[in-house]
């Protein structure tokens, strides 16, 4: 049940109801993603940060509050297993027949602010500058999924498990990412502050 918990926390449809209080099915239009980047382009960017706050706190909540149902304390393993499992949700979520989910990066960037602050934090801080210098918040998410192992292994100085969980999560958004990647490649990407025929990216 508790495993379940995690799960459910992580499909709560932040974006989802967000849009629905705004008029608006997130799903057809922009990028059609229900994740905080697709929000901050339809809606503005004080919905979209609303989005990515409650998204962060969806991978956050699980490890730090359910291992302690079970007696257990946060890291490894359960807290990894209860973030996972709200990654999971996030992107396949329950309460929309598991389709139609976000990215995952926000949610991820939760469960690592819990287990590792200072890796995380330096995750961030890529993201926010690739971000700022190039305006593709895709290639800003892909990179924060580079160097949150990268620190983590740093500051572990041992490949630990989380160390593994981390490049394994890391992998899970380059792959959630593939389609921004294949526009990256081809210069179709669109950059924050500005329309596109493509369509749009999404993330978290």
């Amino acid at each position: 049940m508790v495993l379940l918990a995690a799960y459910v926390i992580g499909s709560f449809p932040t974006a989802f109801l967000v849009g629905k209080v705004n008029g608006v099915d997130l799903r057809s239009v922009g990028s059609g993603n229900l994740g905080a980047t697709n929000v901050f382009r339809t809606l503005g960017w004080k919905w979209g940060l609303l989005v990515y706050v409650v998204d962060g706190l969806k991978g956050a909540l699980p490890v730090l509050l359910l291992p302690g149902v079970i007696g257990m304390g946060t890291g490894w393993p359960w807290g990894v297993v209860f973030g996972l499992l709200a990654i999971v949700g996030h992107v396949r979520p329950v309460f929309l027949m598991g389709r139609g989910g976000g990215k995952g990066v926000a949610t991820a960037s939760g469960v690592f602010i819990a287990l590792a602050p200072i890796p995380a934090l330096c995750a961030m801080i890529s993201f926010v500058i690739v971000v700022a210098m190039t305006r593709y918040v895709s290639l800003g998410s892909l990179v924060g999924a580079v160097v949150l192992p990268v620190a983590l292994l740093l500051q572990q100085r041992a490949f630990t498990p989380l160390v593994i969980v981390s490049v394994a999560v890391g992998a899970f958004v380059f792959w959630t990412h593939r389609e921004n990647i294949g526009r990256l490649r081809r210069g179709e990407e669109r950059r924050v502050g500005r329309t596109s025929p493509s369509s749009s990216e999404g993330r978290a």
